[in-house]
């Protein structure tokens, strides 16, 4: 861990990261890639020192509320967040100036701040998204080795809906030969279902790899899947978009699943709607 002093801390479309690098280990991570120019070990997380301050400053000088978005390059909730609590001072800010939050995380961590997040839902928006890849836990902890499984973000989904939090889930990544079956997008949107998500976001059932994400990649490939690091070599070559063999077949299924079930399934849909500043009378229509 190393601090720095930033000289900004919210994005033209009000995104923030609290921090740089990561130490939940997922094998298939794209912030490791070199395009992302980060000048220090992934594991070596850079703390925004003065992040709390410039938020505050920042939301200061909006001329009217909007949504703070977090966690689309570091999870907010890796565990030095649990001593630094960067995340949490980040809520109460946005909580003191009437803003919404959108954040995403694989934590269950998240629910440390659910008095927080009540609290904004309660004046403005409080979206929760957790990324779930995998119904299979022991798959889970290979792929991602040091955050919770599967089934804990699950249970937090289901405390995130019994508080009357909406949530989002990301079906992301579809690791090809891995995770790429039927089977495993059924029981991922059957839990979606079960715990009242407003809407699941999948690009494609594949993945992403280049420069640097893809070497990590590869290399836990070879140490907990000998010979599939070679399996995607002869397919793939150094694609960048991974497409899995059954994108099609499972696309389809995702996209009928959803319909038919009552969850949002369109990208650009769900990102409006995070990113919209709304007051809970608003959003009422979501829960009719």
């Amino acid at each position: 861990m190393h601090f720095v002093q930033a000289k900004g801390i919210l994005s033209p479309t009000n995104g923030m990261n609290l921090y740089r690098g990561c130490l939940h280990g997922c094998i298939y991570c794209d912030s490791r890639s070199d395009c992302y120019q980060m000048h220090h070990a992934f594991t070596d997380i850079e703390v925004k020192e003065n992040a709390i301050a410039l938020l505050d400053d920042a939301l200061s000088r909006k001329r009217k509320p909007c949504v703070v978005g977090t966690g689309a390059m570091t999870d907010p909730y890796i565990p030095l967040e649990r001593e630094l609590q960067f995340t949490r001072r980040a809520l109460q800010v946005i909580l003191r100036h009437g803003c919404g939050v959108a954040l995403q995380t694989k934590s269950a961590d998240v629910l440390r701040d659910l008095d927080l997040l009540t609290a904004i839902r309660d004046r403005a928006k409080a979206v929760v998204q957790i990324t779930l890849t995998t119904a299979d836990e022991a798959l889970c902890r290979i792929v991602e080795p040091n955050v919770s499984t599967t089934r804990e973000r699950y249970a937090a989904l289901l405390k995130l809906r019994d508080a009357g939090i909406p949530t989002v889930v990301w079906l992301d990544p579809i690791l090809p030969f891995l995770n790429d079956t039927r089977e495993n997008v059924s029981a991922i949107l059957d839990m979606c279902m079960e715990a009242k998500v407003v809407g699941v976001i999948c690009f494609g059932m594949g993945v992403t790899l280049r420069s640097g994400s893809r070497e990590y990649f590869y290399s836990q490939l070879d140490r907990h899947f000998p010979g599939l690091k070679e399996r995607y070599i002869r397919t793939y070559g150094n694609a960048y978009e991974l497409n899995s063999p059954r994108n099609s077949e499972l696309m389809q299924h995702f996209h009928a699943t959803c319909e038919a079930r009552g969850l949002l399934h369109d990208n650009t849909t769900i990102f409006r709607w995070m990113s919209t500043f709304e007051t809970p009378e608003k959003q009422l229509s979501l829960w009719d």
